[in-house]
Formats: structure tokens, C-alpha cells, sequence
């Protein structure tokens, strides 16, 4: 059915389409602005219940008709940009920018503009922007062909082992492989992702055997799901730690089959009950206890049990029905990326479909290569590589990043025209920011639906804080947006939480805890929303007022410098002097502070007084020494953190 716009409808009836919209309105007919589109049909209906008064003919509305088929339709593909605007209006940056800010939008020349407002601009010079839809990759030989059934045979699985530290998730796959790779490790941890393939009755299992859970989450946080299951590690000693509690978040995110491996049966200290019980807490119940999750005691040392659970993992590949075709050109996903002295880019990639050969064509994400030479998990040449399994490639023209995408391709020439293609689009999208979700635009989103859900991120100084924070958010869900706590803990915001929350688009709720230095500045790379709040009920207020569009305006923390304390002096009728150091920034006089110690907040106020050596000082810069003291405060200690900060009142940006 043929669509109109609300500015032809208006130019029939002889009306503005400010006016049109208002009577429109009247009506409970819902349009934006004047570029909207309604049914044909229902747009004869509104000329006559409005009146038509000019569909007859008067000549003033006949121009309004002569006017339609002058307006110039512009086609544009790409980002339109204030600069793109004003070459495609012919019309100067400093003009469109005067245009925008009379519609009270603040931009620079290099900002995107959204298409409803360039055509608002546009209509005012006799034009209409069309956006056309960028055109996909058609190149020969880069489609991934569906596969027919009969063509899927059973494929191993792959399973990644995850847990805690120390828990001893590299000496389980020890037993399993009959070797010893913690001691090649630099201080028995595993440093890198390994890849290895394991036979078990004639059946094969991949495991990839990571450090911890990062490279986990920055492949899923690129869309690659190149894991089957996961193994969590849990010792029988120890229980549940935070690092197990990141990594069940993280496994359950990726919607992937979980089994629980209790380790370390064999210690006297050892309690599997115990472990159950804290794995019911987190939402995982095992089978022992009415629940689906398999769970298996071992003893990684003893090599006790492993055969059992080597079973369960084969049992669970069977229930998932993983299948693949190995007679068609190889696709996967790059595990490992690394420049080799010797060899050149080297990518350890695991075949997911297909079979990789010596001599094939690739494109690997945006780079490109032939493959020269390829090494299975044991160092050793290979000719060919099916479906699950992990090689070494060697002959790409760049070093690939984790979580790409390998594709076999027909030619040389074909995988150098995509990869150049690939280049010029991630180059463009450097220019736009990806869009997360933010509380700043959380109800924009809501309304152009966007945002069903809201995934939150919730980390406190102690773990009552925490589970009140996270009870009180889930009561905010209505039918508009479900606000969904996907990892609660406790101590400093880390850079894995940040990857947790971009790979997750959540939000991250910090209360009377900092991030440490290295996730303040992956949250702004990554544009993940970071908040920090004192009072529990600000941060509840504050979710609940976005999620209404009435967030008032807010106060903006702007840093001014760090200290560290390196000694204190006990001074009668003073109190406590900290000798510090200025690490960053400046320390300001007027400014108010808080201490900080191993990344919790102590306390927040202001400084009583700031010397250098016996002189009162308005401002102590970077990499001088200076004294100070805290209005009525002295626990200060050696090693604590100074942070100077002002607060800013800054207008709650819409988008």
C-alpha cells in the first residue's frame, strides 16, 4: 500500500504542517514531524474530515501540487554529517549548524544528524534526503552457503574451562591431556589461550583453556559464539569466589550448557555440599538437588573422576546435536592473534565448519592472507583441518583480532577486495561511536523501542550493599523495560566488568566503590555508562527517573588530581598529617576529596590544610611533594589514595 508524506497532506488542504500535525493530534493520530508517513487511504480520510478544502483545484493549492513534483529527492549512503549535509544542500557548515541550533540542537561539523531533522532542513531548500541502505558484500565466493542435512555430520565439541584462580582449571586439563603444561607457565598460571584436542573412545573433545574469563568475553563481545560448553571449576576447599561468580555471569550471558567440575575432592578441608549450596545461591542447582546442572566431584592431582566427566561432556554434545558439513571451504573464528619474529602474523583459529587446507584463500575480519603453513596443538604440520579443530595459521597480511571471523574465499584477489572493503567500513565506523545504551538516553530508546531491557552491572564496597542495590532495581521493571541485574560483586569496578558490559550493553552501577585506573579509560573506549553513588537511593531514583525521561539535571564529578600517601605525622591539636605525593593532575585547596584505600571510599570531605613544605598552598601540581590534613578525620594510613575532585551541574544530554 502506497505511503504519503504529512507535508504533502498539509500542502492539499492549504494548511502548514505544524498546523496539520496539531489537528492531527485532535484526532489521536500520532505523527513525529512533517516528514512522517501515513497510508494513502487514511490520508483521503483526514483531507475529508479536515475539509479538502483545496483538492478541488483553487490555484493556490494547485501549486501546493506543482510543488510535490519539484521537490528534488537527494539519494545519500553513508553517515550524514552536518559537513555531508551542507555539501549535499550546497549550502555552508557554519548555515546548517545556525539551522540546528534554532531547532535547539548543538552540533559540530563532523556530528551526525539524524534524517528527520536534515529533511526538516532540506524541505526549507526545495529538497528531500534519501538514505539509500548500504549494499551488502555480493562478492563470488564470500556467501556462506546453508547446508543441507544430509550433507551435517557429528562434529566434536569445543568447551572452554573457566574459574577462579588457583582452582585449577590448566592442571584439570593436565590429567585430562596426560601432560604438564603448568610448569611451563610463568608461575604456574596460564598466561595465553590454548587450544587442544582430546580422544576419548574414539571421540574427539576441543578445549580451549583460558586465562580466567576476558578472552571469553572479548570474542562474545565481538558476536563470535565459538564455544559449545563450559566447564566451571569450582575447588571443594575453597567455594565460590568472585572470579567463579564473574564467570557464571559470563557463561550464562552467552546462553551456553554449563557443567560444575567440584576440584580438589582429595584435600581434607574439602566440602562438595557446601560448593552445591553457594551454586544454588547463583542460580546454577545440581542434579543432586532437583536441578539441571551436572555436576562432577574431582580430583585434577589424583586424576580422580576424570573419566566421568570426560562422559557428561560427550553426553551434553550429544543432547545439543552439533553437527557440521566438512565437504565445503572452511569457516571459524580466530582464538588467537600474535606477530612472530620469525614466522609473521600467526592465528590460532578454531574450524567450525568445513575444511581448512593448506593453500586457501582467507579473509580473516579485516585482513587477508593465503594459508602457508598450519600447525595442529601439538607443534606439528598439518595438510588439512576439519570442524573442531584448533590450528596455527600462518600467511595472513595482518594480525588478526580475537573473535574475527575466517572465511575460505575463491581467490587471492577476491580476499584482498574484501578485506579492503572491511578496512574502509571499520574506518567509517571509528568516526560514529557505537551507541550504548546510557540512563542519559535510556527513555529516547524506550520510546523508539530500542531498549526492552536493561542490563545492569552492580558492584559495592561490602555484598549486603550489593544484593539491596540489585532487589531494589528488578522492582523497577514494568511493562515498558525489564531491568535486569546480569552481575552483582564486590571491590573496585575492573576492566572485565567493563567487557562484561559492552559485550552485555549494560550499565554499571558503582556504589561506594571507584574504578580502578585501567576501567575508567576502557569505559570511555568502549562507550559502557559507568555510575557511582553514595546513597543507595539516588542510584534507584536515578534509574527510575530515566526510565520516566524526567532525569533532572546532574551534577558532573570533574577530577582534578590524585595523592598518594607515603607517610603521617601525629600532630597535637592538629591531627593527622599525610605526606604525599601528587601522582596526577593537581591537588586544589578548595576542592573536596576523598580517601580511598585499596579502591574503597574511606571517607569523603574536604581538606583542613595543603603546604608545601611550611607554606600554606592554594594548588600542589603533578610530581611535587606537599602535606595535608582532613577536616575531622585522621584515619589516614600509608598507601592510601587522595582523589580532588569538583562538582559540576551539567544539562542531561537527549539524543
Amino acid at each position: 500500500m502506497s505511503r504519503t508524506r504529512v507535508y504533502k497532506v498539509a500542502q492539499e488542504l492549504g494548511l502548514s504542517s505544524k498546523e496539520l500535525i496539531e489537528k492531527l493530534e485532535e484526532l489521536d493520530i500520532n505523527v513525529t514531524n512533517h516528514m512522517s508517513t501515513i497510508e494513502a487511504d487514511e490520508a483521503e480520510l483526514i483531507m475529508e474530515i479536515l475539509g479538502g478544502e483545496g483538492k478541488s483545484g483553487s490555484s493556490e493549492n494547485n501549486a501546493g501540487k506543482e510543488n510535490e513534483s519539484d521537490l528534488e529527492v537527494i539519494k545519500f549512503a553513508g553517515i550524514l554529517t552536518v559537513s555531508e549535509l551542507a555539501k549535499l544542500l550546497g549550502k555552508t557548515p557554519a548555515e546548517i549548524i545556525t539551522s540546528l541550533i534554532k531547532k535547539g540542537i548543538m552540533a559540530t561539523i563532523n556530528q551526525e544528524v539524524d534524517i528527520d531533522t536534515a529533511n526538516e532542513i532540506a524541505f526549507e531548500c526545495g529538497c528531500e534526503i534519501e538514505v539509500e541502505a548500504e549494499e551488502e558484500e555480493e562478492i563470488e565466493g564470500l556467501e556462506i552457503e546453508e547446508d543441507k542435512e544430509e550433507d551435517l555430520v557429528y562434529r566434536s565439541p569445543i568447551v572452554t574451562v573457566m574459574g577462579h584462580v588457583d582452582h585449577g582449571k590448566t592442571t584439570l586439563l593436565d590429567s585430562i591431556r596426560n601432560t604438564n603444561v603448568t610448569e611451563k607457565e610463568a608461575g604456574g598460571i596460564t598466561q595465553h589461550i590454548g587450544a587442544s584436542v582430546v580422544n576419548i573412545s574414539g571421540k574427539k573433545i576441543t578445549f580451549l583453556d583460558t586465562p580466567g574469563h576476558e578472552a571469553f568475553t572479548s570474542m562474545r563481545a565481538r558476536g563470535a559464539q565459538v564455544t559449545d560448553i563450559a566447564i566451571l571449576i569450582v575447588a571443594a576447599d575453597d567455594g565460590i569466589m568472585p572470579q567463579t561468580v564473574e564467570a557464571i555471569n559470563h557463561a550464562k550471558a552467552a546462553q551456553v550448557p554449563i557443567i560444575v567440575a567440584i576440584n580438589k575432592i582429595d584435600k581434607p578441608a574439602a566440602n562438595p555440599d557446601r560448593v552445591k549450596q553457594e551454586l544454588s545461591e547463583h542460580g546454577l542447582l545440581v542434579e543432586d538437588w532437583g536441578g539441571d546442572i551436572i555436576s562432577v566431584p574431582v580430583s585434577a592431582k589424583q586424576n580422580e573422576n576424570i573419566d566421568t566427566l570426560l562422559e557428561m561432556i560427550l553426553l551434553v554434545a550429544e543432547m545439543e546435536e552439533l553437527k557440521a558439513n566438512p565437504n565445503r571451504k572452511a569457516t571459524g573464528i580466530v582464538i588467537e592473534g600474535e606477530l612472530d619474529k620469525g614466522r609473521g602474523p600467526v592465528a590460532t583459529v578454531v574450524v567450525q565448519n568445513g575444511t581448512l587446507k593448506v593453500g586457501d584463500p582467507v579473509v580473516v575480519g579485516s585482513t587477508y592472507g593465503k594459508v602457508r603453513a598450519m600447525l595442529d596443538d601439538k607443534g606439528k604440520n598439518v595438510k588439512k583441518a576439519g570442524p573442531a579443530t584448533p590450528v596455527e595459521i600462518l600467511g595472513l597480511s595482518d594480525v588478526p583480532q580475537a573473535g574475527d571471523q575466517f572465511i575460505v574465499v575463491g581467490s587471492d584477489k577476491i580476499a584482498r577486495s574484501v578485506s579492503e572493503k572491511r578496512k574502509d567500513k571499520i574506518r567509517a565506523a571509528q568516526m560514529k561511536a557505537s551507541q550504548k545504551v546510557s540512563l542519559d538516553d535510556l527513555f529516547q530508546q524506550m520510546q523508539e523501542g530500542a531498549v526492552k531491557e536493561l542490563n545492569v552491572i552492580i558492584k559495592a564496597d561490602v555484598q549486603g550493599s550489593a544484593q539491596a542495590v540489585k532487589q531494589a532495581f528488578e522492582k523497577l521493571s514494568d511493562e515498558e523495560v525489564a531491568v535486569k541485574v546480569i552481575h552483582g560483586g564486590v571491590g573496585a569496578i575492573t576492566e572485565s566488568d567493563v567487557m562484561l558490559a559492552s559485550a552485555s550493553n549494560a550499565i554499571i552501577i558503582g556504589f561506594n566503590v571507584r574504578p580502578v585506573s585501567g576501567a575508567k579509560s576502557l569505559a570511555e573506549r568502549e562507550s559502557v555508562d559507568v555510575r557511582t553513588y553514595r546513597i543507595i537511593y539516588d542510584a534507584i531514583e536515578d534509574v527510575k527517573d530515566a526510565m520516566t525521561g524526567m532525569l533532572e539535571p546532574e551534577f558532573v564529578e570533574e577530577e582534578l588530581g590524585k595523592a598518594e600517601v607515603r607517610n603521617t605525622f601525629k600532630v597535637s591539636g592538629v591531627g593527622t598529617i599525610a605526606g604525599c605525593y601528587v601522582t596526577e593532575g593537581k591537588m586544589v585547596r578548595s576542592a573536596q576529596i576523598r580517601l580511598v584505600r585499596d579502591n574503597i571510599i574511606i571517607h569523603d570531605g574536604k581538606l583542613a590544610s595543603l603546604k608545601r613544605f611550611k607554606d600554606d598552598a592554594k594548588e600542589v601540581a603533578k610530581g611535587y611533594e606537599c602535606g595535608m590534613s582532613i577536616e575531622n578525620f585522621n584515619d589516614i594510613k600509608e598507601g592510601d589514595f587522595i582523589e580532588a575532585y569538583t562538582m559540576k551541574e551539567v544539562e542531561r544530554k537527549r539524543k
